[in-house]
Order: C-alpha cells, then structure tokens, then sequence
C-alpha cells in the first residue's frame, strides 16, 4: 500500500489484520471470510513501526511469546524459534536484549516474531522507517529474500515510491482514502491512471491540452506548439485531456535534428540545472509550459547552461495520456 501521510494506508492493514472498526466491505485471506473474526483468529502476523519488543526480555524469549501465548509444546518452541532466527541471521544473538542490537537487529528480531507463529499474510506497517538511508535498503533487499523463501503473502505498507517499487509485486496507490490504481510497480509508474499517481510514482511532465481530428486522425493540441498524433487511444474529440511525459523521455541538444514522423521538437531554454549525480536534470521553459528533463551525466558529456537555448525532442510513442485523471495532487 503506498501513498502519503493520511491517505489510509495504516487504516486499510489495520481492517485486513482486524483492528479497529468493522469495515463497511469484506476482509477475504485464502478464499476465507475473516471480516467478523477477532485478530487472533485471523492468523496474521504484523510488524509495527517501533518493532514492539519486550526489552526485558531475551531475543529468543521476544521471539518464543507468540508460540508461548499459544500454548505450543516447549520442544517445538525451542526449534522452531531456533529455525526463525536462523532465517534473519541472528541465532547467536539469541541470548541478548533488544537494547543491545542495533536498528536493523531489532527489526530483524520483529520479524523473526511474527514468522515463528507460521502467519497466512505479513503484514508491515512502514517497518523501515526509523533506519537510515543505507540500513533501509539493506533490510528492504533481506525482507524480500524472506519473503521468497517463506512464499508468503505480504502487504507492505509506505510512503516510499522507491521502496515500493523495489519490494513490490503489486501496488495499490491511494491518496484521500480511496486506491487510486492498482498494478505492477512497471504499469503504474508507465501508465498511470490521473495526475496523483503519475506525480506520486516519480518526476512527471504534465500537460493539459484538448483532443480534436485532423487529417481523419486524433490530435492532441496544447500550448508551444505541441501536437500528438494519437494511435489506438480511444479519446473523444472535444474534450480537454492531460499528457503526461516522464523527464527521461526528453532528449536535449543545441540544435534542431532530423526526426521523422514519430518524434516532434521542442524549443526552448535552460531556466535551471541540477546536478543529481547519475543525470543532470534541466528545467526548460518553452513559453506556456516549463519541462523538466533528465539527461545522462557521463564525463566530457556536453552540458548546457542557464539561459541557454535548447530543442528537446520528443518521441510521441513516450507519451501518456490520463483519460481518468481526477485533476487530484499529492499533498505534501
């Protein structure tokens, strides 16, 4: 589930997990009806932001609770905790106490928790969210390697379009507590459905224009002369529709090239450069509309200044239309 602060995201795990009020819908895991079922019936497992460990107690005791609520006969808790700490690479810190591991053992042990129970669905409330920038991308690569080798169902809750993208096989945006678009990290980032989810997933160009026939063809017009020929998009002539262009997709150069009947040019000049490490990102005034476009840095590469003037170019078959944008932005 990804979307920003107060979108529901918490809200809709809380509900699959069965806490809070009944929801107005239906919680199914596994084909079952769990809607009217107290959360421990439901058989799930969840990992809360602040981890939730007892600090008086041991790692092997935090991770034995679960199995001890339960009343599992103490042989199978001694394996079956020694196999789940095995699994997150911390059986010789069994005997330790939370205060002395670090952020990601600590997530390391909650995990250990939740899957020693043997849980139908995972669910992750934001877990990585109080690990630095490198711990974050280390423990998100060994949750998904926990997750292929338990082949469990996981939902994994975040504001991260990065993390999302990179730990996901499927994503549900969702922004004013209604899912925008569900799809494959690739579909949404490449097809989103409205401005919220093209803005959301990344660096988005948008343009309004209207759509018109020309020469027996659909024709997307906006401002600055810029005029798509749209093949196999069923629009209706008339309506005002918004064109959605991700900064890659722009090629900047000093000078007009010859493109053929796929490809228009853009002219227009440098209003601002930053240097992002990977790419140089320009913001290119045209009149009307102001592009944002991300070149490739590489040494010796030719670079433009502020002020400069510029032709992008553009391949049409690069370009989005949103025929079910909402006019919504993501707050901040």
């Amino acid at each position: 589930f990804l979307g920003p602060s107060g979108s529901g995201k918490s809200t809709l795990l809380r509900a699959v997990a069965g806490f809070g009020p009944e929801p107005k819908g239906r919680v199914l895991i596994g084909g079952d009806d769990v809607t009217r079922l107290a959360p421990w019936h439901r058989n799930v497992g969840m990992v809360f932001q602040s981890y939730a460990l007892w600090p008086h107690m041991t790692v092997r005791k935090n991770v034995a609770f679960g199995l001890e609520e339960r009343k599992v006969p103490a042989k199978q808790i001694r394996s079956r905790v020694e196999e789940a700490l095995e699994l997150v690479g911390l059986l010789e810190f069994s005997e330790r106490r939370p205060s002395q591991l670090s952020g990601g053992q600590q997530q390391r042990v909650a995990l250990a928790r939740t899957i020693v129970v043997k849980p139908r669905v995972l669910l992750l409330d934001e877990p990585l969210s109080n690990l630095d920038a490198n711990l974050r991308i280390q423990m998100r690569r060994e949750i998904l390697d926990l997750q292929r080798k338990l082949a469990l169902t996981t939902i994994f809750v975040t504001h991260d379009q990065e993390e999302a993208n990179t730990i996901s096989d499927r994503i549900a945006v969702l922004n004013d507590g209604i899912i925008q678009q569900v799809g494959s990290p690739m579909e949404l980032y490449d097809q989103p459905a409205n401005r919220f989810v093209a803005h959301f997933l990344g660096t988005a160009n948008l343009i309004k224009g209207a759509v018109r026939q020309a020469d027996n063809k659909t024709l997307f017009e906006a401002p600055d002369s810029i005029r798509l020929f749209l093949d196999g998009i069923d629009i209706a002539t008339g309506t005002e529709q918004t064109a959605m262009i991700r900064p890659q997709n722009l090629r900047i150069s000093a000078e007009s090239r010859t493109v053929d009947e796929t490809h228009i040019e853009l002219p227009g000049r440098v209003e601002h450069r930053e240097f992002v490490g990977n790419i140089i990102r320009y913001y290119v005034r045209l009149g009307e509309n102001s592009l944002v476009v991300d070149d490739t840095h590489q040494v010796d590469r030719l670079t433009f200044d502020i002020g400069e003037a510029v032709v992008l170019d553009l391949d049409t078959r690069h370009v989005q239309i949103l025929t079910k944008d909402n006019h919504s932005e993501p707050k901040e």
